[in-house]
């Protein structure tokens, strides 16, 4: 069984203060907290529209985080060249759409264009000596384009699973293991994220192939009321004891 991390994202913080166009609160200083928390890196989305993280943010967190930074990022070629000169330690390849709330799915890979793209994307990233990710749905098909294009990780959507109720929650939680099943058994890396929460977290933690949860809105959430480093631990705690033996 794989270990698990949790790599905290940190851009709901950087949302508060873009309400205001303040310096408060600080996205950087909530990274450091989050690692004090027990955190094992920090994710943040560096938008075309600058919505919420700036680049004044990932160019302090590359000189900050004591862990690593995973830089999530449209396949665009103004931010893939940002992404280039800073070099995280990971880049995850996601869909961006200007009028979306939130990331609403996973890449689109059925397309020899949109396949084109992302490995011109991924291509670009590994050369810089960046790790890559690809944010996808939990299919076969993706999984395998996925695996074709060369990626060392694949994230699998959750927010199917976290939406969902009864034994429509059942059946996405079963695709979701199957999705991770296959992409360890295709030799690569499992990564999950998107709706988790600490009253769903607890069946996708124990999945065993999953060795990273990405997690930001709730505990971003429950930080206001018990404090950013109570609510990491928290969280940490929640998935690590969904893989120890009972």
């Amino acid at each position: 069984m794989t270990n698990m991390r949790l790599y905290v994202n940190i851009d709901h913080v950087a949302t508060v203060r873009q309400a205001r166009r303040t310096d408060e609160p600080d996205p950087v200083r909530a990274a450091f907290l989050a690692e004090l928390g027990g955190a094992d890196g920090i994710t943040v989305h560096l938008r075309e529209d600058r919505r919420h993280i700036q680049d004044r943010d990932v160019e302090l967190l590359m000189q900050t985080v004591r862990t690593c930074v995973n830089l999530e990022l449209a396949a665009a070629s103004e931010i893939l060249d940002l992404a280039c000169a800073w070099a995280p330690k990971q880049a995850t390849l996601v869909p961006e759409k200007r009028q979306e709330i939130t990331t609403e799915g996973g890449l689109d890979l059925s397309t020899e264009a949109q396949r084109s793209k992302i490995a011109h994307a991924l291509e670009r990233l590994t050369d810089a000596g960046i790790r890559t990710s690809l944010f996808i749905d939990p299919d076969e098909t993706t999984i395998k384009a996925s695996v074709d294009l060369g990626a060392d990780a694949v994230e699998l959507h959750t927010g199917e699973y976290a939406n969902a109720r009864g034994e429509e929650r059942r059946e996405r939680l079963a695709r979701v293991h199957a999705g991770a099943s296959l992409a360890r058994k295709l030799s690569i890396d499992v990564h999950a994220g998107h709706g988790l929460t600490y009253e769903n977290v607890t069946p996708v933690a124990a999945i065993p192939e999953i060795e990273e949860l990405n997690i930001g809105h709730s505990i971003i959430s429950r930080a206001m009321f018990t404090g950013l480093e109570g609510a990491v631990r928290e969280m940490a705690t929640l998935m690590r004891r969904a893989r120890s033996p009972r």
